[in-house]
C-alpha cells in the first residue's frame, strides 16, 4: 500500500455574516493545517470578557465586547469591508480606484487591510487631533495621510469632511466612502455584530452600551437586538462638546452646544445619517477627562488595553448605574487597541499637562520627606535671643520652634526678630519667652496638604508635623511652594 498525500478541503464552518469567504481544514492523513485566505477571513467572532472590578458597584452583569481582536484592532473592520464589499458590487468601486476616507483613524485601518488585499490605493484624511500613533500605523499600511484642523467648521473647506470630498472629486477613478452617511455602515453591525452579541448572550441581554460617533455601530446593532427584543435597551454614550444628547432629547441641533473636545472617537458636530435615534433610548454624556481616566482604569484594573471610546463607555456605565438592576445583562463594546494612545492618554505627562491625571493627594509627611533626617533646630524658652539668632543664622532658617518642659510652648521667625531689633538692640540679651509667639501648629503625618494650607492661610509661618510616634519635624512655606508648584 502505497503512502500517498491525500487533501481533501471541506469546510469547517461560515465566517462573519457578511462575509462570503471560508474557513477550510486541510487533511493529511491525521495532520490537519488550519487557516485562513487571507487577513480579511478572520474579521469579526470577537469575544465577551466580564468586567469586574471597574463594575462591582453596579447590579448588573456588565461583559465587553473586545473588537481588538479584529486584524486592524478596531470594530471598524467591519464595516469598512462592507463599505468597499458593496461599492465593488454596484460599480460605485472600480479596479484600480482609489478609496478616499474622512476617518479618526481606525476606518482607515480597516479600510487599508481591505484595499491591500482588494488591490486599492487609499487616501486617509483625518484631523489633528488624532493620536499620533493612528496616523504613523495608517502610513505603514500604505495610506496616503492628509491631517486637517479640528477646530473648524464642518463647511470650512479646511475641515477633514471638506477635504476629503475635494480630493473625491480631483483624483481620477477614485470612490469616497463617506462612513457617516454610507449605509452599509450599519449594515454591518446588523449582519454580524449584533447577531454574535444575541448568540453570545443567549438572547438574555438587555442593555447594549456603545460611544456613538458616525452611528453605523449603534444603529446596526440596536436595530438587529431591538427586533429580536424590543425591551432590549440601547444606550448611546457621548461626549460633552457633541451635538447627539441634546438632539436625541429635543430634535434641536444646538451650535451653542459645539466646541472642542479631546475624546476620541465619539461625538460630533454634525448628524450623521447613520444615527437613526428612533434606535436609541438614552445618550449619556462622559467628560474628557474621565474618559481619559476611566481608559487608563481598564488597563491597570481589568487588564483590558483598549481605547479612549472605551473609557467614556465603561464610565458612563457607572453614571447610569442607579438604573441598572439584578439580573440584566450589559453589553459595552469597546472599540479599538491602547496601543493608538500611547503618546495621549496613556502618557503621563500629556495626562498631567491637561489636568487629567489623578495624582495621590501629598500628606505632611511627604512634605518633610527631603529633611526628615536632619536635625529639628529648637531653642528653650529661656536661652537669650542672641543664641536663636545664631541659630538661625548658622541653619539659614527662618523660623525656630521653643520647646520647653511641657513641649512646644512658642515659636521665633525672622520677621518678629528683625522687628523687636530694630525697635529696641538690647532685646538680643533677653530670653527668648520674653519675646515668643504661639506655638506653631503641630498636624499629624498624614495630614493632607490642603488643610496644611488652611493654616498658612490663617497666619501660621510654618507647621509642625508628628510622625514615627514623637518624632516632630517642620513644614515651611517654601515646603509648601515645592510642593503646590
Amino acid at each position: 500500500m502505497t503512502n500517498k498525500v491525500n487533501l481533501v478541503f471541506k469546510q469547517a464552518f461560515s465566517l462573519p455574516y457578511f462575509l462570503k469567504s471560508k474557513y477550510y481544514i486541510c487533511t493529511n492523513y491525521n495532520t490537519q493545517m488550519k487557516y485562513y485566505n487571507n487577513i480579511l477571513e478572520t474579521i469579526g467572532n470577537t469575544p465577551l470578557v466580564k468586567i469586574n472590578k471597574l463594575c462591582k458597584d453596579v447590579n448588573a452583569l456588565v461583559l465587553a465586547k473586545v473588537e481588538t481582536t479584529n486584524p486592524g484592532n478596531s470594530v471598524k473592520d467591519r464595516m469598512a469591508l462592507q463599505m468597499i464589499e458593496d461599492a465593488e458590487a454596484d460599480g460605485r468601486l472600480k479596479p484600480g480606484g482609489t478609496v478616499i476616507e474622512g476617518t479618526s483613524g481606525n476606518t482607515g485601518m480597516g479600510l487599508a487591510l481591505a484595499c491591500i488585499m482588494k488591490g486599492y490605493k487609499l487616501i486617509c484624511v483625518l484631523s489633528d487631533k488624532q493620536s499620533k500613533e493612528k496616523m504613523d500605523i495608517l502610513r505603514a499600511v500604505g495610506a496616503d495621510v492628509h491631517v486637517c484642523p479640528t477646530n473648524v467648521a464642518p463647511e470650512d473647506p479646511r475641515s477633514y469632511y471638506s477635504v476629503s470630498k475635494r480630493l473625491a472629486d480631483e483624483v481620477p477613478n477614485s470612490w469616497y466612502v463617506n462612513q457617516y452617511d454610507n449605509p452599509s455602515n450599519a449594515k454591518a453591525h446588523y449582519l454580524s455584530t449584533g447577531p454574535e452579541i444575541w448568540e453570545q448572550t443567549e438572547g438574555k441581554i438587555t442593555h447594549f452600551v456603545v460611544g456613538v460617533g458616525t452611528g453605523g455601530t449603534v444603529s446596526g446593532v440596536g436595530k438587529y437586538l431591538k427586533e429580536k427584543n424590543p425591551n432590549i435597551k440601547i444606550w448611546g454614550i457621548d461626549t460633552y462638546g457633541s451635538v447627539f444628547k441634546k438632539y436625541h432629547e429635543t430634535g434641536i441641533f444646538d451650535e451653542n452646544e459645539i466646541y472642542p473636545y479631546i475624546t476620541e472617537g465619539i461625538g460630533e458636530d454634525i448628524l450623521p445619517k447613520n444615527v437613526d435615534f428612533s434606535v436609541i433610548d438614552k445618550f449619556e454624556k462622559v467628560t474628557d477627562k474621565d474618559a481619559a481616566i476611566w481608559q487608563r482604569k481598564l488597563a491597570k484594573e481589568e487588564g483590558i488595553f483598549v481605547g479612549n471610546s472605551a473609557g467614556s463607555a465603561i464610565k458612563g456605565i457607572v453614571q447610569l448605574k442607579d438604573e441598572l438592576k439584578e439580573g440584566d445583562v450589559v453589553v459595552v463594546l469597546f472599540h479599538d487597541h491602547g496601543s493608538r494612545y500611547v503618546g495621549k492618554m496613556f502618557n503621563d505627562d500629556w495626562m498631567r499637562e491637561r489636568g487629567f491625571l489623578d495624582e495621590e493627594k501629598t500628606n505632611a509627611l511627604e512634605l518633610i520627606k527631603d529633611h526628615a533626617g536632619k536635625h529639628l533646630v529648637t531653642v528653650t524658652p529661656d536661652n537669650p535671643l542672641s543664641q536663636a539668632i545664631l541659630l538661625m543664622n548658622q541653619y539659614g532658617i527662618s523660623q525656630i520652634p521653643v520647646v520647653g518642659d511641657n513641649g512646644f510652648e512658642g515659636s521665633l521667625t525672622d520677621n518678629v526678630v528683625f522687628s523687636k531689633l530694630c525697635d529696641n538692640p538690647a532685646i538680643k540679651e533677653l530670653p527668648v519667652k520674653n519675646i515668643m509667639e504661639a506655638p506653631f501648629p503641630i498636624v499629624e503625618e498624614n495630614t493632607s496638604i490642603e488643610t496644611i494650607s488652611k493654616h498658612f492661610q490663617s497666619g501660621a509661618k510654618a507647621v509642625l508635623v508628628k510622625y514615627d510616634g514623637d518624632k516632630h519635624h517642620i513644614i515651611t512655606q517654601q515646603d509648601m511652594i515645592k510642593a503646590i508648584a
